[in-house]
């Protein structure tokens, strides 16, 4: 799958959970989740739910650690489509 079509999937899947919707605006693969889009951790656990039923895709634990900005998640979805 195409890097830009992850980059609007994830766009849609983040908005509903960010509270700096100016960040979101110019959401890009240096994007932080928690230090930019000001997402809490609770609500980091529900990006990477929605990302699992979104791409069909099972993320373990250790990459839900690692999944802290755009460019890892992107990393991660991509690894996990491989896979399949």
């Amino acid at each position: 799958m195409d890097r830009q079509l992850l980059l609007s999937k994830l766009k849609t899947i983040v908005a509903s959970y960010s509270h700096d919707k100016d960040a979101l605006e110019y959401l890009n693969e240096t994007t932080d989740f928690t230090k930019d889009l000001k997402i809490n951790s609770a609500n980091l656990v529900d990006v990477v739910l929605d990302v699992e039923e979104e791409f069909d895709i099972e993320i373990d634990n250790l990459s839900m650690e690692r999944m802290l900005n755009v460019s890892a998640a992107i990393e991660i979805i991509e690894t996990k489509l491989k896979e399949k």
